[in-house]
């Protein structure tokens, strides 16, 4: 009986390095954030889950693990200050309202509140929408209601300051923040493009069996609205670039700061993007970055294969600092600062 307890302690120790590891490296603030969830429904009456971080005064604790991501944050903690600027932020395909928690947790740290929709039928565990033919504008439309939602009804809604909003979209999320944006896709393109060219995003439509591979088809649900109330956008590693065409970023009329990685293999070149954008772009360009770059670090459980991946000897956590603080810099800039008071 002896080795059975002897196991069993060892089990015990063993058990308890892990938690200890785990919580050792939960994602943490500069200063105390809160964190909860919140629910909206899309123009199509589809609900949806919305990831929310704001600043908070209550104490935060590493006890709130949403999906793989753990977070020392003040679960459902009271919101500190008042007038506070809006960061809604859109995923990649596939992808979910915590591949950019870290950034999240820096804005909300510096007094940002900030939206994380899930994108209904396009993230981590239900892919039944993409390649629709409503695909691209649906997701625009959730971005439209996810502003919504935390401008008129989120039980904090009369703390944020409606005239500072702003959006930060990866991948495909910031095809649709450039849409919100008043991007005009030429959706004709992508049957032409996806026949000649290797890329991600006809992959997957290729996969999905997607009718916008025809350009026939693809005027389906292309009616693109803008959402004025947006004054500034992040875009990272931005997919589709190639269907704005010679004219499709002409609307885009506020400033934007746009990310790429040296080594993406997933997307394009940005060239058309920055090139069209010209003098309203703050650009940057990450040398030794593969496209999953730019998700947040990964911790102890979250390491699939690919996403976790980074090239040769790129550094994803010292890289995040310095870019969190750059859009951070940015959005202060654009949307006037944040208004956290010093403690």
């Amino acid at each position: 009986m002896k080795w059975i307890r002897r196991v069993l302690l060892g089990l015990l120790v063993l058990a308890g390095v892990v938690v200890g590891v785990f919580v050792s490296t939960a994602l943490r603030s500069e200063r105390p954030v809160g964190f909860q969830l919140t629910q909206t429904t899309g123009p199509d009456g589809t609900p949806f889950a919305i990831g929310v971080w704001y600043p908070s005064d209550a104490r935060p604790l590493p006890t709130t693990l949403v999906g793989a991501i753990l977070m020392s944050v003040a679960r459902d903690g009271p919101i500190a200050g008042n007038k506070l600027p809006l960061v809604v932020i859109s995923h990649g395909n596939g992808g979910g309202p915590m591949g950019h928690a870290d950034l999240a947790m820096a804005l909300a740290s510096a007094g940002y509140v900030v939206a994380a929709p899930m994108h209904p039928g396009d993230n981590v565990d239900d892919q039944s929408a993409v390649g629709t033919p409503s695909f691209f504008t649906a997701r625009t439309g959730q971005l439209h209601a996810t502003v919504d939602h935390m401008l008129a009804r989120w039980p904090g809604h009369a703390r944020i300051d409606a005239e500072r909003v702003g959006a930060y979209g990866f991948s495909m999320g910031g095809f649709t923040v450039l849409t919100a944006l008043g991007a005009r896709p030429d959706l004709h393109l992508i049957a032409s493009h996806c026949t000649k060219t290797a890329e991600f995003a006809c992959d997957v439509l290729r996969h999905f069996k997607s009718p916008l591979l025809n350009a026939n088809a693809a005027t389906a649900g292309a009616a693109f609205v803008p959402d004025p109330r947006i004054k500034a956008a992040v875009l990272a590693a931005p997919g589709l670039g190639f269907t704005m065409g010679t004219h499709g970023l002409d609307q885009v009329h506020v400033p934007v700061q746009l990310w790429a990685a040296e080594k993406d293999e997933n997307v394009t070149s940005p060239g058309p993007v920055r090139e069209a954008l010209d003098a309203k772009v703050d650009f940057h360009l990450v040398p030794g970055a593969s496209h999953y770059a730019f998700l947040v670090p990964c911790g102890v459980l979250l390491r699939p294969a690919g996403i976790c991946t980074d090239l040769g000897d790129f550094d994803r956590k010292a890289f995040h600092q310095g870019m969190n603080a750059s859009v951070l810099a940015f959005f202060g800039k654009h949307l006037k600062g944040a208004t956290r008071p010093s403690s």
